[in-house]
């Protein structure tokens, strides 16, 4: 580790960047169209179940790659284990995770000047949710207007979040991403309450509560179970090296036990509660839960009409989305600035400049202006590169570290319990991973 890097300043400061890094869009806005399409409450309990028996393990696995080395996510494969020095040719599943980490990062800022751009539409009566007679028709043509057909307005909006993200990397570890996380999670927090409250005191709010909490056991099916597994692995951002690199900055009296496990737990609550602020409405007004993707931008629009304040809820909310995908695509692009700076003799300002711009233009643009790149940076990401690159994680953890591994948790976790998770990330999760690897490649 050299002289130069920043640590992070206390345990909780680190846990609300991760819990950030892990919420995004992923708990926001993927989950609960995810729940609307595939059984409500019967996704929502396979969730949970797969966050404990899988989410916490690779959480650890993460933690562990980072931690050991402190550097980044290209070098925490490197050095040597066990008395011998590792293969150069691990340090291709850190670029396989770096290039997943372009192509989410190349579609995801799009989605976020999606949200601007709603958000302004609001604002100024654009999109007018005084409206009683809104339905779906409207919202739909407004989507189409504001984001299918706008993709010039988009790449704006586009821009002006990679703005915001490039002023509060620019400041660094402690003063950009740490401060800025003190100040984003505990207003996310609260604007998530706030829509939560909302929503569970509209008249006939149970029938939405008893869709998203009543398991139909006849849906909990092995298809479903492995499509929840592919959401655990994108709500975690596993596979990206953001764990890895967030992990690196920590010091080696962490307890990287408690803190993968407070980490699931946190994600797990901010998804669930994300559920409790949209389905109760949809059922209050009558609304098909099963919309898919276009549920917060073209079906929750009609929800915010017919309620009370609906104007002002509905910044609140889009709001609340923006600031979830903050918290993620600046820990995401730190996994390339990290790599990116300290593989090469660029400064950090310098670093950000490039990868920030490079993805604008290579990656946001053409997102923004053809759906079917923006559908390929998504599927190539999300299917293939970050599934495969947490199946090498486990592999390169369970054959090549070993006992490495196990004396990273030897001090915050008794003996048996290090040699579970160790024989469980060896032998086991490399065979669910293959599992989720070729249904999301071919299902």
């Amino acid at each position: 580790m050299t002289a130069e890097r920043q640590t992070w300043s206390s345990r909780v400061t680190y846990i609300l960047t991760v819990a950030g890094a892990t919420i995004g869009f992923g708990a926001t806005w993927r989950f609960p169209y995810l729940v609307g399409q595939n059984g409500g409450g019967a996704y929502v309990l396979l969730f949970c179940i797969c966050m404990i028996v899988i989410g916490i393990p690779m959480i650890l696995v993460e933690n562990v790659i980072g931690r050991r080395r402190q550097m980044n996510s290209i070098d925490a494969f490197g050095g040597s284990a066990n008395g011998k020095p590792i293969s150069k040719w691990w340090k291709i599943v850190a670029y396989s995770g770096l290039l997943g980490c372009f192509g989410i990062i190349a579609y995801y800022m799009v989605i976020g000047g999606w949200v601007l751009r709603y958000i302004y539409d609001i604002v100024v009566g654009n999109l007018d949710l005084t409206a009683k007679a809104m339905d779906a028709a409207t919202t739909t043509a407004h989507y189409e207007k504001a984001i299918t057909n706008s993709p010039l307005n988009i790449s704006f909006w586009t821009f002006i979040f990679v703005a915001v993200n490039w002023f509060i990397l620019s400041k660094g570890i402690i003063d950009g991403i740490e401060r800025s996380v003190k100040f984003l999670m505990p207003v996310l927090f609260v604007f998530l309450l706030i829509m939560v409250i909302r929503n569970l005191t509209l008249e006939g709010a149970s029938e939405g509560i008893k869709f998203y909490l009543q398991p139909d056991f006849s849906k909990i099916t092995p298809r479903l179970f492995i499509f929840v597994l592919g959401q655990v692995f994108f709500a975690l951002s596993l596979g990206f090296g953001v764990l890895i690199t967030l992990s690196s900055y920590l010091s080696k009296q962490e307890d990287l036990v408690k803190t993968s496990i407070i980490t699931a737990i946190v994600n797990t609550v901010i998804a669930v509660m994300a559920g409790f602020m949209i389905f109760p409405g949809l059922f209050s007004f009558g609304l098909a839960p099963n919309s898919g993707p276009s549920l917060v931008f073209q079906t929750l629009p009609i929800v915010f009409s017919h309620m009370w304040l609906g104007p002002v809820f509905a910044v609140i909310f889009f709001s609340l989305l923006l600031l979830a995908a903050l918290t993620t695509s600046i820990t995401l692009y730190e996994v390339l600035i990290t790599a990116l700076a300290e593989k090469t003799k660029l400064n950090r300002q310098a670093s950000i400049a490039v990868v920030l711009l490079g993805i604008f233009i290579l990656g946001n643009i053409p997102s923004a202006f053809n759906s079917t790149i923006f559908n390929w940076f998504d599927f190539v990401s999300g299917n293939i590169l970050f599934v495969l690159t947490a199946l090498a994680t486990c592999i390169f953890t369970g054959y090549c570290l070993k006992d490495e591994a196990k004396k990273e948790l030897s001090y915050c976790a008794s003996p048996t319990t290090v040699n579970i998770w160790f024989n469980y990330v060896k032998y086991v999760l490399p065979i669910i991973i293959f599992i989720v690897f070729i249904y999301g490649l071919f299902y």
